[in-house]
């Protein structure tokens, strides 16, 4: 079985994103092993321009966005059902639009081999953070305790986000996606040369998975099959 790699560009502060998350996860579990799995979650900021250390109420922002309040409400209404049928119960009314580049320092942080943590599980209390308690994902001190609470040390992560590591690394995927053209989220990115885009019902997901992993495999035996004839045709002492 030849494992596919999967990177998921998304933002904490995007409902489909967490829509696809859960959608994506019924996807693996209907799958249930039949193919190797390595997911990862990539960075993207869907307001980059988003002041640090500011807050803005989620309901003015779309109104901003979307052309007023009523257009702002329709768009809140639509997710938050998207998101119950999804078994997430989105608190709209509480979340506070915030800079994220925090958060996906954090995310960084986590997926690193010498993480405690493992990375998915930061990105849900992240989103869970966000959608549901009202809290500012772009306060250190906020970070700092949803990291603790899934098995951080806040201390530990209270001087990691005060400091400059994982900045680079962060903006360089912030810029790979730009130039790789991904102008919406959640994007699934398969081996880097696949995509699929957005929250895809969990029957689509399978069902593409499925594919590209026999493409893969077949890919993989062909390459085996080539590498082993040149063997044989190469010259003898």
């Amino acid at each position: 079985m030849t494992a596919l790699r999967v990177e998921i560009w998304s933002d904490v502060v995007c409902p489909w994103c967490y829509i696809g998350k859960r959608r994506f996860e019924r996807a693996v579990e209907a799958l249930d092993g039949e193919v190797a799995l390595d997911v990862v979650y990539r960075p993207y900021q869907l307001d980059p321009t988003a002041s640090p250390g500011r807050t803005q109420p989620v309901f003015e922002a779309y109104a901003r966005k979307f052309g007023g309040p009523d257009q702002a409400q329709m768009v809140i209404d639509r997710v938050t059902e998207a998101a119950a049928g999804d078994g997430l119960a989105f608190r709209m009314d509480r979340a506070l639009r915030a800079n994220t580049l925090l958060a996906h320092r954090l995310l960084w942080l986590a997926e690193q081999p010498d993480s405690p943590v493992p990375q998915d599980r930061l990105k849900e209390r992240l989103l869970q953070a966000y959608f549901v308690d009202g809290l500012d994902i772009g306060d250190p001190d906020a970070l700092a305790d949803c990291a603790a609470e899934v098995g951080f040390r806040r201390d530990e992560i209270r001087s990691f986000l005060d400091g400059e590591r994982g900045r680079a690394e962060v903006a360089a995927f912030l810029e790979e996606a730009a130039d790789a053209g991904i102008s919406a989220v959640p994007t699934f990115v398969i081996n880097r040369r696949w995509a699929i885009p957005g929250a895809q019902d969990p029957e689509t997901f399978v069902n593409v998975i499925r594919r590209l992993s026999e493409k893969a495999t077949l890919e993989s035996a062909a390459a085996t099959t080539s590498a082993g004839a040149g063997a044989d045709d190469a010259p003898g002492d």
